[in-house]
C-alpha cells in the first residue's frame, strides 16, 4: 500500500531520509554567482521596497501573500525575472513524487516558481531558474526548507542544478540545490536580513545573478 505524504507535513529530517539529500553550507555567494553592482536607481527601490515592507512588520505578522506581494514580487521585477524567456509562476502544483522502495507518494504545491521558457530540460519540460517558499513573518525562513527540497527534487530529474529560496519578509536563505550520481545534495547560504541595508542590497545582487544565469 502507497503511503500518500503532503510536501508541507515533511520535516528536513524525513526530506534526508526519503528523498537522500545531504545537507552543505556555503558562507560565499561569490564563490557559485558573479555579483554585480547595483545601479542608483535600484538601490532607491529597494529602499522604497524596504521602507514599505516595514510599515507593515510595525502593525502586525505579516501573512505569506503579503510577503510576496510587498517584497518577493518586487525584487524579482527589479532582478529581471518578469522579462522574457523567464516566466514567473504561482502556486503550482508539483507531479507526485513516487518513492519506489519506500512506497511514498509525495504531493504538494510550491509558491512561486521561475522558469526559463528558452531552455528546455525536455520536450515538455522548462529549465528551472528558482524555486521560492515562502512563510509568514511570524516563522523562521528555515519551516519552509522541507517543502522547498521536496519541490526542487522533481527538477534535478532534468537538469543538473537549481536554485531554492526560503523568505519570512524579512530573512532570506538562498539555497543551492545539485542533483548527483549517488545522493543529491543542497548548500545553505548565509543567511540575509531585508531590514539592514548591505543585506538588502546584496538580496538584489543575488536574485539578479540567479536571474542571469
Amino acid at each position: 500500500m502507497t503511503t500518500l505524504i503532503s510536501a508541507r507535513n515533511l520535516s528536513i529530517g524525513e526530506v534526508h531520509q526519503i528523498l537522500g539529500y545531504q545537507r552543505e553550507y556555503n558562507d560565499s555567494f561569490t564563490s557559485i554567482l558573479s555579483l554585480e553592482n547595483l545601479t542608483d536607481f535600484e538601490e532607491q527601490e529597494v529602499g522604497q521596497i524596504q521602507d514599505d515592507f516595514d510599515n507593515y512588520l510595525s502593525e502586525s505578522t505579516v501573512g505569506e501573500g503579503q510577503i510576496k506581494l510587498l517584497v518577493v514580487a518586487p525584487l524579482l521585477r527589479l532582478a529581471g525575472f518578469y522579462r522574457y524567456p523567464i516566466k514567473i509562476t504561482l502556486e503550482e502544483g508539483i507531479a507526485e513524487i513516487l518513492i519506489e522502495d519506500e512506497d511514498t507518494k509525495i504531493t504538494g504545491r510550491l509558491d512561486i516558481l521561475a522558469v526559463n521558457k528558452q531552455r528546455q530540460t525536455t520536450d515538455k519540460t522548462s529549465f528551472w531558474v528558482l524555486v521560492i517558499e515562502a512563510k509568514n513573518s511570524g516563522l523562521a525562513p528555515s519551516a519552509g526548507l522541507p517543502q522547498l527540497l521536496t519541490y526542487a527534487y522533481q527538477s534535478l530529474e532534468h537538469q543538473d542544478s537549481v536554485w531554492g529560496l526560503t523568505t519570512n519578509g524579512s530573512l532570506y536563505q538562498f539555497v543551492h540545490i545539485q542533483g548527483g550520481k549517488n545522493n543529491p545534495t543542497y548548500q545553505l547560504m548565509p543567511f540575509l536580513n531585508f531590514m539592514e541595508r548591505l543585506d538588502s542590497r546584496l538580496i538584489l545582487q543575488v536574485f539578479k545573478a540567479i536571474c542571469q544565469l
